[in-house]
């Protein structure tokens, strides 16, 4: 088993830990479920317990009747589903709303504005209809300006998502102060009215659930070790017991098996964000920070900061982690998002954390998701780290392919993720463009 786990350089991720997240210290983990110990035959094997498996596994099961399997190598909720941030955002991968509309035009722009909107309500009906206690918070994102030029920047996205259709409110400095928070680098946000925030562990274990009922058979611990295709079906090896399925779905994200998933190797690029989650805040604290609200918070540097209160007052605060997984717990990205959370609310400059963690989102080149399946093999890959909310229109929208309907006419439904070029350098050029990033962040 890799020390540290890194989806470019290790084959699996099977036997890995769950992170110990404040996340992990809010519920009890279910009891893990068996691997398969008798030959089985499915119309659908996927691959992949997180988000994006349960819900697909969940949609073909209850809306077209479909017979489905889950295989997941450790147990639901280890990898990204479990240890994100937790913030249900209408995201368009890196992509803004003004680029789509340049690259594709503003009513392809406008369509797929609506697939992102309708990710978030899908996520907040999923959470209604199945009463998943998840801990969802107030509804609101806020994203704050951090030098003038993006206040202004941000002034003119919110002109533009209005004529998108959204209620998106621009706020000076003085208004986010006196009614949201008191952080003194901002000088400005725009505020959207319907994202939210929620436990994200808890979320997955909800859909876990959901997908049990509806009939899905979940293997955990079940390593696909080979496949192999045989006439118009592909047999799957979980520790030498076959699974035989007419189609295959990788819905795994960045913590894909490299060496028997070849369809979607070299397709994406791993990277870490890392996590802090702060002692509850005083009385005291919460007065200095002037923090109002619970609302999800990110700012527009192009190495971002997300943060949010928490239901118990505790502060969640993330950003961009280490290049290289060996790096991941060195103390220097700790304290960066210390430094951090320092700048923005200078009373907390010496506050204690009590979980730190770090977790891999993956990036596709052209910078957006994508969600395809040609010829009986499928997979959702590339949230950018927008995968807790659009995973549930992903996952929609992939059964529906695997029923036989058509999805939108959307560019992230049509075509498969490119290759990454040059795809053993991705590392190295990380690191230039965080170093870039960093210059760019730097400039008032």
């Amino acid at each position: 088993m890799p020390k540290h786990y890194d989806p470019l350089t290790h084959a699996n991720c099977q036997g890995q830990p769950f992170a110990q997240s404040y996340w992990t210290s809010t519920i009890s983990l279910p009891d893990a479920l068996s691997p398969p110990t008798t030959p089985q035959t499915f119309e659908v094997a996927i691959v992949g317990g997180g988000f994006s498996g349960l819900l697909t596994a969940y949609y073909l099961a209850s809306h077209y009747n479909i017979s489905c399997c889950i295989l997941e190598a450790n147990q639901v909720g280890f990898g990204a589903s479990g240890r994100n941030a937790g913030f249900v955002l209408k995201g368009a991968g890196r992509l803004s709303y003004p680029h789509i509309a340049k690259k594709w035009g503003i009513q392809t722009c406008k369509d797929i504005y609506s697939e992102y909107s309708n990710a978030v309500s899908r996520v907040a009906s999923l959470i209604n209809q199945h009463a998943i206690q998840c801990d969802k918070q107030q509804n609101g994102y806020l994203k704050v300006a951090h030098n003038i030029k993006a206040m202004q920047n941000l002034n003119e996205q919110a002109l533009f998502m209005q004529k998108l259709g959204d209620s998106a409110e621009f706020l000076t400095s003085s208004q986010l102060q006196n009614h949201y928070m008191r952080n003194v680098q901002a000088y400005g946000a725009m505020r959207l009215t319907d994202g939210f925030g929620v436990n994200p562990l808890k979320l997955v274990l909800g859909y876990r659930e959901m997908a049990l009922n509806a009939g899905v058979r979940i293997y955990e611990h079940s390593l696909v070790q080979d496949t192999k295709k045989q006439n118009e079906s592909y047999t799957l090896y979980i520790n030498d017991i076959p699974i035989t399925a007419k189609n295959i779905i990788y819905t795994g994200n960045a913590y894909n098996n490299k060496l028997t998933h070849s369809d979607i190797n070299n397709r994406y690029l791993p990277i870490l964000s890392s996590i802090m989650v702060t002692r509850a805040l005083t009385e005291s604290e919460l007065a200095q920070t002037g923090l109002k609200t619970h609302q999800v918070t990110m700012d527009t540097r192009t190495l971002k900061y997300y943060y949010r209160l928490l239901p118990d007052n505790r502060i969640l605060f993330g950003g961009r982690g280490a290049v290289f997984a060996t790096q991941q717990h060195d103390s220097k990205y700790l304290n960066g998002l210390k430094k951090g959370l320092a700048a923005c609310f200078p009373c907390l400059k010496n506050i204690n954390h009590d979980y730190y963690w770090s977790g891999f989102i993956a990036a596709t080149f052209d910078d957006m998701p994508h969600v395809y399946f040609n010829q009986n093999i499928g997979y959702i890959l590339g949230y950018c780290g927008a995968g807790v909310s659009f995973s549930a229109q992903a996952a929609f929208r992939l059964a529906q392919q695997i029923a036989g309907y058509q999805p939108p006419n959307l560019p992230m439904y049509k075509t498969p993720v490119p290759y990454f070029p040059f795809p053993q350098f991705r590392r190295f050029s990380q690191m230039a463009y965080y170093q870039y990033a960093s210059l760019l962040d730097s400039i008032k």
